[in-house]
C-alpha cells in the first residue's frame, strides 16, 4: 500500500490568514486531546440494566459519553478488573458501563479505580479539490460566522487575480479591489452551498492589503500550523478539519478615515506593516511605552512581535524578569541559547529583541513586582505607560499587577498558556471588567496527612518525596546554620540551657548533632538507616497503629479506597531500586555535612561492601500519634518541644569533648533543588524514594520524565501555543494603542490539541449605584485637593458636597483614620489630614479607603479617593 502524505498549506495576506490541511483519508490519531488519562476512585457500582458508578466522596470523573475506561482493584464485582467498558455520564460525579445484571456481576463490595483508556481513533480528510467547493471551516468567532466564509471566497479570489495579472492586487486600489470581489462572485456560485451576499467590505479590505504583512497574524498563523505539522508526524492530538480563517478585521475598521497614501511603501524594514496599518499607526506604535512583566515562553514571544512591529523605537519597552535561564526553558523561550544558562532572562531577551530591530529602544531589569518595589515601579512609572503585559506563570501577580493596572487607570493585557491551550484577556479602563472581577480556579493543597501517611496516587509518592529533600537537605541544614549563628559556640549554648532558656530549633539540633555522618562510611550507614525508617519501619508502625482489620466507627473498614495499606519492604543490596536509593541519599549527606567522596565510592561493589556492614535496628513499635484528619496541617517543627533538657545538655558536651562539635561550629551546606542538572542527584533522589514509597503502598511506579515534570513543577508548555498566544495578544495590543472601542476586542480562549478558538467580546465593567444619579464602575476613582492646612472635617464636607454623600469611614492602608465609633476618633475632625496620614515629603498623594453612607443612614462601599496634599 502506498504511504499516504499529509498536505499542509497556509497563506496570509495582510490581516488575513488561512490554513488548509489534509492528512489522508485513514490518518490515525492516537491522542485527541493531550490531555492525562483521567482517573477517579469508585464509590459503588450498581447491579443493574445500566450499571451506574459512582465516584469517591462526590469526586467528579470529567469523563465524556463515549470515552473507555478500565477498572483495577475492585472488590466483590471482580469481573470489572480488567475489562474495558464505554462510559455514558449520568452525572458529574456519576457515570454508567451498560448492564451488569449477568451472574458474572457479584455484588459490589468496596475499592476500585476507574481508569481511561485512550484508544486511537481513525480519522479522514476530503482532498484539496473537494474541499475548495465544499469547505469544512473551523468556526472561531461566533459574533462573525459569516465571515469565514467570505474569506474562503476572498482567498480563491486573489489566486485567481495572481493567475490571471500575474501579480497581487497593488495596495489600496479601489479598481484591483472591484475585480477581486468580481472574481469572488463568480467562483461563489461554483460553491455547494453559495452565499445570499457576499461581505463586499470585507473583500475590499482583504485585497487593499494583500500585499501587506501583519507580524502579529503571521506569528499566531505560524504557530497553528507548526502544530499541524506536528499532529501530521506524530498523531498526537486531533488534525485541523480542515480550514482555518485568522483576521484582524476590527483593526481596519479603526483606519477608514486614513488617507490611501498613508499606506504606501517607504522602502523601510516596515513596508509590509505599513501595507495593512497606514503610516500613522505605525507611527503611534513606535512612539509606543510599554512595561511587560515575564520574559518566559510568552515574553519571548511577545518581544519578537514587539521588534517586527516597531514599537517603542521612538518610546521604550520596560521589561523586568528576576529568573535566571534555566536549561528546561531552551525548548520553548526561543530568543535564549544554550550559552546563555544561569543569566538573567530579561537581558538576554531585550539583547535579542534588538538583534531583531536594532531601532527598538529595551531597558531590562531583574526586579519582581510587588510591594516591595513599588518605589522603582511606582505610580510615577505607570504614569508613562501606554499599556502594561503580564507574561506571568503566577496568579498571585497577576492579580498584584491589576490592582496596580486599576490604580494608575492603565491598559493591562495578561495572557498565559499550559500545554495546548492558551488565553488572551483585554483589560481596558472605563471600558471593560478587571483581571480580579473573575474568580480564578481553586488550587487544592494534597492533604498532609495523605501525603505523610496514606497516599494513593503518583502524585502523591513524588510530592512526599520531594518534601523529604527539601527537609533532609536544604530546610534542615539553614536551620541548623542559623541556630548557630543565632546563639554562637556550643558552650555558650550549653550555659543557656542550663540557665533554663527555651531555645527555638534545639529538637532539630540535637537530631543533627547526634546523627552527623563525619565520613563517607557513615554517610552510607544513614542512607541505609533512612531506606529502613521510611520504608520499612514506616510500614510497620502504620499497621501497627491501624491493623488490616480496623473499623471506623460507622463499621466501615478503615484500609479502604483510597487509602492503601502499606507492604513493609525488606531492603535487597541485589535491588537496583534499593542500591540506587542508598547512593544517591549518601552522596547528598556527603554534600551538606561536606564529606569527602569521589565516583569510585559509588561504584556497585564499594556499595555493597559497605552498606553490609550497617548494622539495623529492630523495629520497635512508635507510639507517636498518627494523623488522619485531612483538615490538619504540617506543623511547625520549631515548636517540637524537648522534654528532658539534661539529656541535651549530656549530648552536647558529649558532642563537645569528643571533638564532633567545635567552638566554631562548621557550617553545613543546605542543597537547593534543581531540576535541570543530570549529574547532581537531584531528580536521581525524587525518583528513587517516590517509587520505593509507590512499590510500598502498591501504587503505579512514575518514569523520569514524568517524576521531573511533578517534582520540578515544570508547566507544560509548547512553543507552537506560545507563538499563537503571543501573536493574538500583541493584535489586541495594536488595538489598545490605537484606542479601539470595546466591541472591536477580543478575548480568546484556544486549544491546538483539538483544535479549537473561542473568541468573545470582554466584559463590560459593571455600574454600582452608590446612591440616586451617581454610578461608579472598578475603574472610578474620586479626587480631593488638600492643603497644608487641610483639615479631617474639610475632607469629609468635600466629599458631601461633591458626591452628595456622607463619608463613615476612612482608612489608609491598614491604618484606621477616622472610625466615629472608635474612642478619640471624632476628635481627630479638627486634626490636620497631614499629621493623620504619615507619608514621606516627597509624596504628594494618598489613596484612601472609604465608606459611605446614603441619604437612609446605609452603609456602602465607596471608591477610592485620591488624596492630595498640595
Amino acid at each position: 500500500m502506498e504511504e499516504v502524505q499529509g498536505f499542509i498549506a497556509a497563506s496570509l495576506h495582510g490581516m488575513f490568514g488561512s490554513a488548509f490541511c489534509d492528512f489522508g483519508d485513514a490518518f490515525i490519531v492516537s491522542d485527541i486531546n493531550g490531555e492525562e488519562a483521567k482517573e477517579v476512585f469508585v464509590a459503588d457500582i450498581t447491579k443493574a440494566q445500566r450499571g451506574v458508578v459512582t465516584c469517591l466522596e462526590n469526586t467528579m470523573h470529567r469523563l465524556e459519553t463515549g470515552d473507555v475506561i478500565t477498572f483495577r482493584e475492585v472488590s466483590g464485582m471482580d469481573f470489572v478488573n480488567g475489562k474495558q467498558f464505554e462510559v455514558t455520564v449520568e452525572s458529574p460525579y456519576a457515570f454508567s458501563i451498560g448492564d451488569t445484571r449477568g451472574p458474572q456481576y457479584e455484588t459490589y463490595l468496596t475499592g476500585g479505580i476507574a481508569t481511561q483508556i485512550k484508544l486511537p481513533r481513525r480519522i479522514s480528510f476530503e482532498s484539496l479539490e473537494s474541499q475548495l467547493r465544499t469547505p469544512s471551516i473551523l468556526p472561531t468567532d461566533l459574533q462573525k460566522m459569516e465571515t469565514a466564509a467570505d474569506l474562503h471566497l476572498g482567498f480563491l479570489a486573489l489566486a485567481k487575480f495572481r493567475e490571471q495579472f500575474e501579480r497581487m492586487p497593488n495596495i489600496r486600489c479601489a479598481n484591483d479591489a472591484a475585480k477581486v470581489i468580481h472574481l469572488a462572485g463568480i467562483l461563489n456560485l461554483t460553491m455547494k452551498e453559495p452565499l445570499a451576499e457576499l461581505n463586499t467590505a470585507l473583500l475590499q479590505q482583504l485585497s487593499f492589503s494583500a500585499q501587506g504583512s501583519f507580524p502579529p497574524l503571521a506569528c499566531a498563523l505560524g504557530g497553528v500550523v507548526a502544530q499541524e505539522g506536528l499532529k501530521a508526524v506524530t498523531g498526537k492530538f486531533s488534525p485541523l478539519m480542515q480550514w482555518l480563517y485568522l483576521d484582524s478585521s476590527e483593526i481596519t475598521t479603526l483606519l477608514k478615515d486614513e488617507e490611501p497614501s498613508s499606506y504606501m511603501p517607504r522602502g523601510d524594514r516596515y513596508d509590509g506593516l505599513r501595507a495593512c496599518v497606514g503610516d500613522t499607526a505605525c507611527e503611534r506604535l513606535a512612539s509606543a511605552h510599554i512595561f511587560m512583566v515575564g520574559c518566559g515562553a510568552i515574553g519571548c514571544e511577545m518581544l519578537k512581535n514587539y521588534a517586527l512591529l516597531g514599537l517603542g523605537i521612538n518610546g521604550l519597552i520596560s521589561i523586568t524578569d528576576h529568573d535566571l535561564i534555566e536549561k528546561s526553558n531552551l525548548n520553548r523561550q526561543f530568543l535564549f541559547r544554550s550559552q546563555h544558562i544561569q543569566k538573567p532572562k530579561s537581558v538576554v531577551a531585550a539583547f535579542a529583541a534588538q538583534e531583531i530591530n536594532p531601532s527598538v529602544k529595551i531597558t531590562a531589569q531583574q526586579m519582581k513586582v510587588g510591594p516591595q518595589t513599588e518605589q522603582m515601579y511606582s505610580d510615577q512609572f505607570f504614569s508613562k505607560q501606554d499599556i502594561v503585559i503580564n507574561a506571568l506563570d503566577n496568579v498571585e501577580t497577576r492579580r498584584y499587577m491589576d490592582s496596580r493596572c486599576v490604580t494608575n487607570q492603565k491598559p493591562l493585557l495578561d495572557s498565559g498558556t499550559l500545554g495546548a491551550k492558551g488565553h488572551i484577556q483585554v483589560i481596558v479602563p472605563h471600558l471593560t471588567e478587571s483581571y480580579v472581577s473573575q474568580q480564578d480556579p481553586v488550587e487544592h493543597d494534597i492533604p498532609y496527612c495523605t501525603v505523610k501517611s496514606f497516599p494513593a496516587v503518583t502524585e502523591h509518592t513524588i510530592q512526599w518525596a520531594r518534601d523529604k529533600f527539601e527537609s533532609a537537605f536544604m530546610m534542615k541544614p539553614m536551620i541548623y546554620n542559623k541556630f548557630w549563628s543565632s546563639h554562637g559556640s556550643p558552650e555558650s549554648v550549653i550555659q543557656k540551657l542550663k540557665d533554663g532558656k527555651n531555645l527555638e530549633n534545639l529538637s532539630l539540633l540535637v537530631k543533627t548533632v547526634a546523627n552527623q555522618p563525619t565520613t563517607w562510611s557513615s554517610c552510607c550507614y544513614l542512607a541505609r538507616r533512612k531506606f529502613e525508617k521510611y520504608f520499612n519501619h514506616k510500614a510497620r508502625n502504620l499497621l501497627h497503629a491501624f491493623p488490616l482489620d480496623t473499623r471506623l466507627k460507622d463499621g466501615t473498614l478503615f484500609w479502604q479506597s483510597p487509602k492503601r495499606p502499606p507492604i513493609p519492604l525488606l531492603f535487597d543490596s541485589k535491588n537496583s531500586l534499593h542500591r540506587e536509593f542508598v547512593a544517591v541519599t549518601a552522596r547528598l549527606l556527603a554534600e551538606v555535612y561536606n564529606v569527602k567522596m569521589n565516583n569510585q565510592d559509588l561504584l556497585p561493589e564499594k556499595m555493597e561492601k559497605v552498606i553490609s556492614e550497617v548494622e539495623i535496628a529492630s523495629w520497635q513499635p512508635s507510639f507517636k500519634t498518627i494523623e488522619t484528619d485531612e483538615s490538619v496541617k504540617r506543623p511547625d517543627p520549631s515548636t517540637t518541644c524537648i522534654d528532658d533538657l539534661q539529656t541535651v545538655i549530656l549530648l552536647l558536651e558529649q558532642a563537645v569533648q569528643t571533638g564532633r562539635l567545635k567552638s566554631d561550629v562548621s557550617s553545613l551546606k543546605p542543597v537547593v533543588f534543581e531540576k535541570d542538572s543530570e549529574t547532581n542527584g537531584h531528580i536521581d533522589y525524587i525518583f528513587t524514594a517516590s517509587n520505593l514509597r509507590a512499590v510500598m503502598y502498591n501504587i503505579d511506579a512514575a518514569d523520569r520524565l514524568k517524576t521531573k515534570r511533578i517534582a520540578g513543577r515544570i508547566v507544560p508548555a509548547i512553543a507552537t501555543t506560545t507563538a499563537a498566544v503571543a501573536g493574538l495578544a500583541s493584535i489586541e495590543l495594536v488595538k489598545v494603542l490605537l484606542q479601539a472601542p470595546l466591541e472591536t476586542y477580543k478575548n480568546c480562549f484556544l486549544n491546538l490539541a483539538l483544535p479549537a478558538f473561542v473568541y468573545s467580546e470582554p466584559a463590560a465593567c459593571s455600574k454600582t449605584e452608590l446612591s440616586d444619579g451617581v454610578y461608579v464602575t472598578l475603574w472610578d476613582r474620586w479626587e480631593v485637593k488638600g492643603h497644608p492646612d487641610f483639615t479631617l472635617s474639610e475632607f469629609l464636607q468635600t466629599v458631601l458636597a461633591k458626591h452628595k454623600l456622607s463619608v463613615a469611614m476612612v482608612v489608609h492602608g491598614v491604618k484606621m483614620v477616622y472610625v466615629p465609633v472608635m474612642p478619640g476618633h471624632k476628635k481627630r475632625l479638627t486634626q490636620l489630614m497631614i499629621k493623620l496620614i504619615k507619608v514621606p515629603p516627597v509624596q504628594t498623594y494618598v489613596d484612601l479607603t472609604v465608606s459611605l453612607e446614603d441619604t437612609l443612614g446605609n452603609e456602602i462601599a465607596g471608591p477610592p479617593i485620591r488624596y492630595f496634599f498640595k
